[in-house]
């Protein structure tokens, strides 16, 4: 049996990553599977732990088909070679057909994305971490909230991490019946109703899988401390009951924390190459102009440079993004508004599509609101040339979106809640602080409300505004970076294990880190 290191070795465990530092092995120029935000935390916290020397392990499946493409094309020394993993690789991928041929991370049928996840799970509780051997496992969402179960019961410390509030709900008989040894670790299971006994468990109440993960783990976190301290408080009826008191139990033995995630290092308007023009915060005037010229000939609205853009990038869920409320005031504000030219950009899809494109049909509203399907390179040019950005959630996890905006010199407007309360304060133009516009009262008229200061602010001296934009965007470079989350990780992990992951004192590196990020900014 391998013998196991002086320095603590941690596992991380994630459906997706979008890379992996050089030198972790083999695959690690390949190795890239994205759907969300989940990615991107991953690779930063992976990359950051193996910069600084840490013991840094990632688990995740054998996506043959994301990872090289269409893999019968390759080369056959290639292929020999991708089917290669050294054995001091620090990646470890589960294997199964379920996994190859799969062309995205999650799946639409709740039957396949069950069978997934467990065949995932299954990997990792048989074979790999049996052979890294972790003293702690970082877990993420509903995905991998088997492991913590399976962790508490062989002694090794675990952290979950909830991305979504969302649950689903599995049989012991399929947990088994996909190969996981479940009898092992039942008792840190989560159930639907009260086990009487294993036997009664197995056939009868099943298993609450992301109730699991917070119950089983030795520590949790959710994407936002604000949104961690609303479950708590009983906020959003839509948080299932059993994982509101899990987390309550967390929350109240000082065993939770919130951290936020970042936006992708790739949205920075001085390199995307969606841009019409770059530009960064000594030239963001002429950058944002030409952008905002390319957009409203694009999308047919009014050309005009000095017409303010409000921009409107998530889904069109009424569930949880508020478009009912963009609805309820879309026509008054654009008629109030006529005389400054005030368009609305939407690039997004969902349920409510349909409404806002019919009351711009009705009102005749075409040359002032453009309504269409979401595409990436339409959604990061309309960042670049929007003056603001509209958010109104009645829940927000954490989002990206608020913070992605002010890289670009767009601010938003943004309903007081989750990520959105802990990422987007007040401006306030006499002191200089704050990067954007909050209403606290979730409807039309808080919204409308939160909308005209942001007119208040467009209609200051140029002189003003781009003192505050310049300002805001340096500021959320700082703020909104993966460095900062792979600190807030590291120094969770340090202290459930009680000691650092690495011989030089990680909050020296990471700070060592941040003043390297500054210096690149300033240049």
């Amino acid at each position: 049996m391998p013998t196991k290191p002086d320095k603590p070795r941690i596992l991380i465990v994630t459906p997706e990553i979008t890379y992996l530092p050089t030198g972790m092995g083999n695959l690690m120029q390949r190795t890239a599977a994205k759907a969300g935000g989940l990615a991107d935390v991953s690779a930063s916290l992976v990359s950051a732990l193996f910069e600084l020397g840490a013991d840094v392990h990632v688990a995740m499946p054998n996506y043959r088909r994301m990872f090289q493409g269409d893999i019968f094309s390759l080369h056959e020394k290639e292929l020999r070679k991708y089917h290669e993993v050294l054995p001091e690789a620090h990646i470890h991928l589960a294997e199964d057909r379920i996994f190859y041929y799969r062309e995205q991370v999650y799946s639409n049928s709740n039957d396949e994305a069950m069978r997934i996840a467990l065949v995932f799970q299954r990997e990792l509780i048989n074979h790999i971490v049996p052979r890294v051997m972790p003293d702690l496992i970082h877990c993420n969402d509903w995905m991998t909230a088997l492991i913590p179960g399976m962790a508490r019961r062989r002694g090794i410390k675990c952290l979950f991490t909830v991305h979504n509030i969302h649950t689903r709900q599995v049989s012991l008989a399929q947990i088994e019946e996909a190969g996981i040894d479940a009898a092992e670790f039942w008792m840190n299971l989560y159930f639907s109703g009260n086990p009487v006994s294993y036997d009664h468990a197995r056939s009868h109440v099943p298993v609450d899988l992301l109730t699991s993960g917070i119950f089983a783990a030795h520590f949790i976190n959710t994407v936002s401390p604000r949104f961690l301290w609303e479950i708590v408080e009983g906020w959003h009826s839509v948080v299932p009951d059993s994982v509101r008191a899990e987390l309550r139990a967390k929350y109240g033995a000082g065993c939770s924390a919130g951290i936020l995630n970042a936006p992708d290092a790739s949205y920075n308007p001085a390199t995307d190459e969606a841009l019409v023009q770059k530009y960064g915060v000594a030239d963001f005037v002429s950058g944002k102009a030409a952008n905002k010229r390319a957009l409203q000939r694009e999308l047919q609205l009014k050309e005009d440079p000095n017409a303010p853009i409000f921009f409107w990038p998530s889904r069109l869920d009424p569930v949880q993004k508020g478009p009912q409320l963009l609805a309820d005031i879309l026509h008054k504000l654009v008629s109030d508004y006529w005389e400054r030219d005030l368009q609305v950009v939407i690039v997004a899809n969902g349920p409510h599509q349909h409404w806002i494109d019919q009351i711009v049909s009705t009102f005749d509203l075409r040359e002032r609101v453009a309504i269409v399907d979401f595409e990436e390179r339409l959604s990061r040019l309309a960042y670049a040339a929007s003056d603001f950005m509209l958010m109104p959630s009645l829940f927000e996890p954490c989002g990206l979106p608020q913070m992605t905006a002010p890289l670009y010199g767009s601010l938003p407007v943004v309903h007081s809640t989750g990520g959105l309360y802990d990422t987007i304060r007040p401006l306030d133009i006499e002191r200089s602080v704050g990067n954007g516009f909050r209403f606290e009262n979730y409807n039309p008229e808080g919204f409308r409300w939160a909308v005209d200061q942001a007119m208040l602010f467009h209609s200051l001296p140029e002189p003003i505004k781009e003192r505050e934009i310049r300002r805001i965007m340096i500021e959320s470079k700082l703020e909104f970076s993966h460095q900062e989350v792979a600190r807030r990780y590291i120094n969770i992990y340090e202290e459930m294990l009680a000691r650092p992951l690495v011989e030089k004192e990680s909050g020296e590196a990471i700070k060592a880190i941040a003043e390297s990020l500054t210096e690149v900014m300033k240049s």
